[in-house]
């Protein structure tokens, strides 16, 4: 509010200006007619922020307070006096307020509706109340009770007898013994802790432990398997582009290294040539869609080998080893080789012994005593000696042709023979057959058993063939086998 004029001007708040100070008031005024208002320095009324006049504040505003009694000529005995008496008040103030039944919390208390015994209202005579059964009711009931427990009692003491004398019935359950005298002890009623009882394993869950210790014993063997393969490095230097399918190598060595005096003079392999030969070269290819092709290179083919020349094709293998042999094959059929394999004579034929012979078909009696081999014609059971001698001689009107169909139907049987349910399963003959065929094999350093699993199940059914042959001719590399070349590039042109 405009409080101007608030210096020492002479007069006060609430006083009139004087004629010197200020100015006179008219009959004019608006303000004449306010009543008991506050003026200003100029005489006009003083107002406050909403417009409305100051008026003056009555002169007895405050209460009247008691005055305090002079306390300066009491002694101490009228101090002492005047203590014991407020005490002796307040005790007598303490005695006659009502008791509450709570402690500090009593104002909580009654908020949540709680009141002294005093302040409760009356009880509803017709409100239910709890039963309490009299002193002659009670000794009636205990007497019921063990009026009840005894009868229990004595029912199962006579089924314990008749159990004991006749065994349990169809519905008659074995009693239960009971401790001693708990006919008068109150039964209990606590929970008893019991262990969670395990699901019972039927016919199902029988089933299911002998797949999985089978499944485990088939993962351990076939990583024991798998280490006992020789690897040697079989991919070409220079590989041609890639090709449809899968292509695999076979190749069966002259090496007799491994084989004592008394396995020589067994299987008539003669002595040692080294490990620079091989006898048997066949080309699996095995589709992505439809049957495996397997195909027959004569070990006399007249091929182009790298760095070499025109050579025959096993003459690769002693230059090269595998890996010349693996670019070789590439060249002359333009097929890319993935895989490798490689097993040697008594291999083969301990291969054929573990698995308990295999069964072949020769249409004419073969004689051969280079190979040690004197077989009938018609199908028959053969040994791993005479199986070895039939894949090896040439003492047929073909030669070398006759003995690339044999080496095919022969290895076709062998492969039939492993996979057998009868072989698979019988651990007499499968453990045998893995240690002995897998210690014999040598495969590319990429290749594993599981891959060698996967030409086992090719070969079922697998088409067999010889790559076609236009003629022979005697070079300076001896007698050689010339392939048809129209007909070969039919042929490899397929299974590219």
């Amino acid at each position: 509010m405009d409080q101007r004029g608030t210096g020492d001007s002479g007069w006060r708040r609430g006083e009139e200006p004087s004629r010197h100070g200020g100015r006179h008031r008219s009959n004019s005024d608006p303000d004449a007619d306010l009543g008991d208002v506050v003026y200003g320095q100029d005489g006009r009324v003083l107002r406050d922020r909403f417009g409305r006049p100051v008026r003056r504040r009555p002169a007895a505003g405050r209460r009247d307070r008691p005055e305090r009694p002079d306390r300066s000529r009491d002694t101490r005995e009228d101090r002492e006096r005047e203590l014991r008496e407020r005490e002796a008040r307040e005790a007598r103030a303490r005695r006659e307020r009502p008791r509450a039944f709570g402690r500090r919390d009593d104002v909580n208390l009654r908020s949540r509706g709680y009141r002294r015994p005093d302040e409760r209202a009356p009880r509803d005579p017709d409100r239910p109340r709890q039963y309490i059964p009299t002193p002659e009711e009670q000794a009636r009931r205990e007497r019921e009770d063990r009026y009840a427990r005894r009868q229990a009692d004595a029912y199962r003491e006579r089924e314990r007898a008749a159990y004991r004398e006749i065994g349990p019935g169809p519905d008659r359950p074995r009693p239960r013994r009971r401790r001693p005298g708990y006919a008068d002890a109150q039964p209990a009623r606590r929970r008893q802790f019991r262990m969670p009882r395990m699901p019972r394993v039927g016919c199902g869950g029988c089933l299911g432990r002998i797949l999985a210790v089978v499944l485990v014993l088939a993962v351990v063997t076939t990583l024991w398997a798998d280490t006992r393969l020789n690897r040697v490095e079989a991919k070409p230097e220079q590989p041609v582009a890639n090709t449809a399918g899968t292509n695999w190598l076979l190749v069966g060595s002259d090496s007799r290294q491994g084989l004592s005096e008394e396995d020589i003079e067994r299987l008539g392999t003669g002595g040692d040539v080294g490990v620079g030969r091989t006898d048997t070269v066949m080309l699996l290819h095995i589709p992505t869609t439809g049957k495996a092709k397997l195909i027959s290179l004569p070990r006399d083919s007249y091929v182009s080998v790298p760095g070499y020349g025109m050579d025959k094709l096993n003459a690769s293998f002693t230059y090269g080893g595998p890996q010349l042999l693996a670019e070789t094959v590439e060249q002359a059929t333009g097929l890319r080789i993935d895989h490798y394999a490689e097993i040697g004579m008594g291999g083969l034929a301990n291969t054929v012994d573990a698995v308990g012979g295999v069964t072949v078909c020769p249409e004419e009696p073969i004689t051969d005593p280079l190979a040690n081999l004197d077989i009938a014609a018609g199908c028959q059971k053969v040994d791993g000696a005479t199986a070895l001698g039939y894949v090896r001689t040439r003492a047929t009107a073909n030669g070398d042709l006759d003995r690339v169909a044999r080496q095919r139907e022969f290895f076709a049987a062998l492969l039939d023979k492993v996979t057998s349910p009868a072989t698979l399963i019988n651990p007499l003959r499968s453990i045998p057959m893995l240690n002995r065929v897998t210690g014999s094999f040598t495969v590319g350093e990429g290749d594993h058993v599981w891959h060698l699993a996967r030409v086992a199940l090719a070969m079922r059914g697998v088409e067999t063939e010889t790559v076609p042959v236009g003629g022979f001719a005697d070079y300076d590399v001896g007698n050689v086998v010339l392939w048809d070349e129209a007909g070969a590039e039919g042929l490899f042109g397929s299974m590219r």
